[in-house]
C-alpha cells in the first residue's frame, strides 16, 4: 500500500519533509516571533497580524532564490552570507534600540490614539525581518540543498514554498492574537517598561549573536 502511495506520488517523502521542517522553524522561537510579539504588544492585534503577513510574505524571497538555484551559490559564497548576516543583524539591533530608547512605546489604551503603527509599517517590519533573518536563509538553504532533489518540478517547488509561507502565517497570526487578548494587555501594562526593556534588550541580543555567528 505505501509503496503504491510512494509510485503514484513520488513527492511525498519530500512533502512530508518539508511540512514537518516548516512547522518547527515556525514555531522555533526567533527575531519573527519576538517582533510580532512586539507589535502585538506595543501597538495592537492589527499590527501583530499584518507583521505575521510580512513575514510570510518575506517567506518568497528565500524560495525564489532557492528555486533559482542561488540557494547553492549563497550556502558557497562567504561574502555573500555575511552581506545578508550582518544587514539582518544591523536591523534587529536598530529595532531595539529603538525600542529601548522610546519614551512612550507602550500605552495599552483602548482610548489611546497616540500608539498606532500603520497596518503597511507592521507588514514592512514584519517583511523586512524575516527577509534579512540569517536563520531564515539557513533554513532555505539546507532544504533546497539537502532535501529537494534538484529534479523536483518547479509547481512541486512553489507548493513546498506556499506550505512554508501558510506554515508562518498562521502560527504568527495565532500568536498576534493570542498576546493581544485584553486580560493579557492589562498585565502588560503594568509592566510596560520592563517590557520594553526586555524585548528591546532581546532584539539587539539577536542582532548581536547574528553578527558573531561564524559562517562556517
Amino acid at each position: 500500500m505505501h509503496i503504491e502511495i510512494f509510485q503514484s506520488f513520488p513527492y511525498l517523502p519530500e512533502l512530508i519533509s518539508v511540512s514537518v521542517i516548516a512547522v518547527l522553524m515556525a514555531i522555533s522561537p526567533g527575531a519573527d516571533f519576538v517582533m510580532v510579539t512586539r507589535n502585538s504588544v506595543f501597538y495592537s492585534r492589527s499590527a501583530g497580524i499584518f507583521s505575521a503577513l510580512g513575514v510570510s510574505f518575506a517567506i518568497w524571497i528565500h524560495v525564489a532564490y532557492s528555486i533559482a538555484g542561488l540557494a547553492l551559490i549563497i550556502s558557497k559564497s562567504i561574502v555573500l552570507f555575511s552581506v545578508i548576516k550582518y544587514l539582518g543583524a544591523a536591523y534587529l539591533i536598530y529595532i531595539g534600540w529603538k525600542t529601548l530608547r522610546s519614551k512612550s512605546l507602550i500605552d495599552i489604551d483602548e482610548s489611546s490614539t497616540v500608539n498606532v503603527l500603520s497596518q503597511w509599517s507592521a507588514f514592512k517590519v514584519g517583511f523586512v525581518t524575516n527577509a534579512l533573518n540569517p536563520k531564515t536563509t539557513i533554513f532555505f538553504l539546507s532544504i533546497f540543498t539537502q532535501v529537494v532533489n534538484p529534479q523536483t518540478p518547479l509547481w512541486m517547488q512553489l507548493i513546498y514554498g506556499l506550505i512554508i509561507s501558510l506554515s508562518h502565517l498562521v502560527w504568527f497570526s495565532v500568536v498576534a492574537i493570542f498576546l493581544s487578548q485584553p486580560a493579557l494587555l492589562q498585565l502588560f501594562k503594568k509592566s510596560k517598561k520592563n517590557i520594553e526593556r526586555v524585548v528591546g534588550g532581546v532584539l539587539i541580543g539577536f542582532g548581536l549573536k547574528v553578527a558573531a555567528t561564524t559562517n562556517s
